[in-house]
């Protein structure tokens, strides 16, 4: 291949009126070749595709296109640390920009950012979620996720429950100020059953007797956002996604008690002590500074009464929230009251206690006290560990069977004579 300026001498003799022999004779070159670049003329040289140079995250590519294709949904952040798992050497940036190339940007658009002032405000909410435990793999079960957002440190108290109840967002609530040994002036909520009950003549919101003794108790102000305004709890909404795709996708788990007790790793180990993307601050170094601003925890714990009347089963329980619960055997009446608290479950007759019970998770959960079956005793079976249980008078003496071949002759005898 010739140079270029050598391709301009040629066509300059051909121009010149030189016959292709003489060009030939005067560059050296065949009489063919000439031809050819005489009939080609003058054009920009074509370089061919350079070769791909190997970049750290090639050897990656093929897995983050599994992840990415069986969950879309997948953080870039939750995504890096898988790699680094695997022995990945490079940034969180080469990863970033290969993941924009194999899934779409997400469309943007224009929000307004509202902020507050360090102890000023929550936001609470539920988001549903469909799992599948591996200790029952059979039956999708659907769970809902309370999570509390800081709006200033953007702090996540979350827990899975099974019911989004008054009784599980009270319990929810005491627990969420148990760990944040605070409280904080505002609480921001959807306008959910449990919260609202309807809207006053004048105009005002009617709130849950229970949650205005909830706010009475702890000294929060309750407040619910407008009607299909979703983006003014933007802070608890956002982090219902981060929770679904960084954490919850892609995983397994046993039972609820997993499901929760992974979700806790995860908020101390990632969450919690990651940057803020809006904020550009670490969350639990812009907590240490809101924390202060909280309020005290008071004193006496929250004792609210929910009470309703419940009729007693044949088996002596007392359905509370799709779950039983005993009394004990002596119990007169048919009908009694039930107060159930935020995480106590108690049983009245005639004004007296009759049961208290821990508040049961799940439904169709069954919890006998202590004490409550006194006409129920068990009997251990020979040669086995586990014991029959059985009512009072049940049970027969064991004899050997000569003694009962004794009373068969003894028997024919009588009939005989």
């Amino acid at each position: 291949m010739i140079q270029l300026g050598e391709l301009v001498m040629i066509l300059d003799w051909h121009r010149q009126g030189m016959s292709v022999s003489a060009i030939a004779r005067q560059s050296g070159l065949d009489r063919k070749t000439v031809r050819k670049y005489i009939k080609r003329g003058l054009e920009a040289p074509a370089y061919g595709p350079r070769k791909p140079r190997q970049t750290v995250i090639d050897p990656f590519t093929h897995y983050l296109r599994e992840r990415v294709s069986a969950f879309p949904g997948l953080t870039g952040s939750r995504l890096f640390r898988e790699l680094k798992e695997r022995g990945y050497g490079g940034g969180s940036t080469a990863v970033t920009d290969f993941l924009r190339e194999i899934r779409p940007a997400p469309a943007s658009s224009f929000e307004v950012r509202f902020e507050t002032a360090p102890g000023e405000q929550a936001q609470v909410d539920f988001a549903q979620f469909q799992v599948v435990f591996s200790d029952e793999p059979s039956a999708p079960r659907i769970v809902w996720l309370f999570s509390l957002v800081l709006g200033y440190s953007r702090l996540i108290w979350a827990r899975f429950v099974l019911h989004q109840d008054l009784a599980t967002l009270l319990r929810c609530h005491v627990a969420a100020f148990e760990v944040l040994c605070g409280v904080p002036h505002q609480v921001l909520y959807d306008r959910m059953k449990t919260v609202v009950t309807g809207e006053a003549t004048s105009g005002g919101i009617i709130y849950n007797r229970a949650l205005i003794d909830l706010a009475r108790h702890f000294g929060f102000h309750p407040k619910a956002c407008r009607p299909y305004r979703a983006k003014t709890k933007g802070k608890v909404e956002r982090p219902f996604r981060y929770i679904r795709e960084d954490f919850f996708l892609a995983r397994s788990f046993c039972n609820l008690e997993d499901l929760n007790r992974q979700l806790q790793r995860w908020l101390f180990t990632v969450a919690n002590p990651r940057v803020h993307a809006t904020r550009r601050r670490v969350v639990v170094n812009a907590f240490a500074e809101e924390k202060p601003y909280l309020r005290p925890l008071p004193l006496a714990p929250f004792r609210s009464v929910l009470r309703l009347e419940r009729r007693i089963s044949r088996e002596g329980m007392v359905s509370v929230g799709g779950n039983f619960y005993s009394v004990p055997d002596a119990t007169r009446r048919r009908v009694v009251e039930v107060h159930t608290l935020a995480d106590e479950i108690r049983i009245f007759e005639d004004g007296q206690l009759l049961a208290a019970h821990p508040v049961l998770e799940g439904r169709h959960q069954r919890r006998v006290a202590p004490g409550h079956r006194k006409g129920i005793h068990a009997v251990r079976q020979r040669g086995s560990e586990g014991s029959l249980v059985s009512r009072t008078g049940d049970m027969g003496a064991q004899r050997s069977l000569d003694f009962y071949d004794a009373v068969a002759r003894h028997l024919a005898r009588e009939t005989r004579a």
